[in-house]
């Protein structure tokens, strides 16, 4: 049976459930879900007693989360690496890398690469994910721009698909150029939104706010790479921070990286991080690719993580999302479009405690990339979009995660179900 009407026994993390939830030995009590039309109708505590039907499972323990949102990914540039004969350290070497890789592009080369990246977050897992999409003109959309278009129609009803234009900040220097940006990009459709490369290498203030508010005037959210360097005069996040609140913002704002604030004077990343609180922001951390990328030299161990202040902005209240970022190109070799590696790299490299039941919450927010966030997650009333594993357990995860049974809608879609039948 794949489509249950009852999931027994399923040990859920404690941020999905409500603060009474009972508790045995510190740990909460195992819970039933039922499902009916592809929904969960109710999430309670598991009975001592087992559901007597044929089309209830005993997950016997097995912990399960909702479906991940993967925040950030790149499959634009996805699968390129094995195409490239070298690459120089560090993230504008990648960026010279992928230039010189560009020309060879074309839109069935992209299709087929973006599709295959699409098809593995499917497997592991994912009802929504979010690209970025390289572009370099103001006046020539990039050609893999509409291919994310045709895509994101097509993989409609399985993954929910987001492109964001990946402009470099100089190109909203110009106000008017920044405006026919944005509207480029709104009629795009919904699932589009503006986006920006913010560096030392090329920060201006005055293009910055050009980008916010033209992307305020077209009701466009925002998605930004921001301070993605080692570098402690970094300001793009702060100033992130107060040009949306001297402008009245009114979406929602990610930015991604932010790794100046691991290197930046304690005092002034933690009062970055109150103002960011204050703003309508979430943050991304992509810990693979910073772990590749920064304080990269040839020959030389880095020093330096690269990850930024994750804890400090969980405790003030930020939304903050773990997610894959590149795939198996010059930004990063590694990688699967699966975010809970993103999550395992994280656990090491930031010493994260309680993975599955605090951390886990940074897969799986998909409000938090949305222009108002629900103030507490629940399952009740939710499509039945499940990912069960089976042979974890809550210390280790997300160790022992690779085999899985998902679950979209209440039907089995990947994985095998069969331990958890009646016998």
């Amino acid at each position: 049976m794949h489509t249950p009407t009852v999931i027994d026994n399923l040990l859920l993390p404690r941020w999905l459930l409500p603060s009474d939830w009972p508790q045995q030995g510190g740990v909460p009590v195992l819970a039933r879900l039922a499902i009916d039309a592809g929904r969960v109708r109710s999430v309670q505590p598991a009975a001592q007693a087992p559901v007597p039907s044929a089309a209830a499972w005993d997950a016997a323990g097995t912990l399960g989360l909702p479906g991940f949102a993967d925040a950030h990914t790149h499959l634009d540039k996805a699968f390129t690496l094995p195409r490239m004969k070298e690459v120089q350290p560090g993230l504008l070497g990648a960026i010279d890398a992928m230039l010189n890789d560009r020309v060879h592009w074309t839109p069935a080369d992209v299709r087929e690469r973006a599709a295959r990246g699409l098809q593995w977050a499917w497997e592991c897992g994912t009802t929504h994910l979010r690209t970025h999409v390289d572009w370099w003109e103001p006046d020539a959309t990039p050609m893999a721009w509409p291919v994310m278009a045709e895509l994101a129609q097509e993989w409609a009803g399985r993954v929910r698909l987001e492109q964001v234009s990946l402009i470099k900040l100089p190109l909203f220097e110009d106000a008017a150029q920044a405006m026919r940006l944005a509207k480029q990009v709104k009629a795009t459709g919904p699932h589009a939104l503006l986006g920006g490369f913010v560096h030392s290498t090329n920060w201006s203030e005055a293009a910055l706010r050009n980008l916010l508010v033209a992307a305020q005037a077209c009701e466009l959210d925002i998605d930004l790479h921001v301070d993605e360097e080692l570098n402690a005069a970094a300001v793009g996040l702060q100033t992130t921070a107060r040009l949306l609140r001297e402008i009245g913002y009114e979406g929602r704002v990610v930015c991604g990286h932010v790794c100046a604030l691991a290197v930046q004077p304690e005092a002034q990343a933690l009062a970055t991080l109150d103002a960011v609180a204050r703003a309508p922001i979430t943050i991304v951390s992509l810990p693979a690719t910073n772990l590749l990328l920064q304080d990269a030299v040839t020959g030389r161990t880095p020093r330096l993580r690269g990850i930024t202040l994750v804890k400090e902005a969980r405790e003030r209240g930020i939304p903050l999302l773990f997610a894959s970022d590149n795939v198996q190109d010059p930004f990063c070799r590694l990688g699967s479009f699966d975010p809970v590696e993103a999550l395992g790299t994280a656990a090491l490299v930031a010493q994260l405690d309680e993975p599955f039941d605090t951390w886990s919450e940074a897969l799986c927010r998909s409000d938090w990339l949305q222009r108002a966030p629900i103030a507490r997650p629940t399952l009740v009333g939710a499509p039945a979009d499940l990912v069960l594993f089976t042979d974890a357990d809550r210390h280790g995860w997300p160790s022992r995660t690779a085999k899985r049974v998902v679950l979209r809608d209440g039907h089995v879609t990947q994985g095998d179900a069969t331990p958890f039948l009646p016998q």
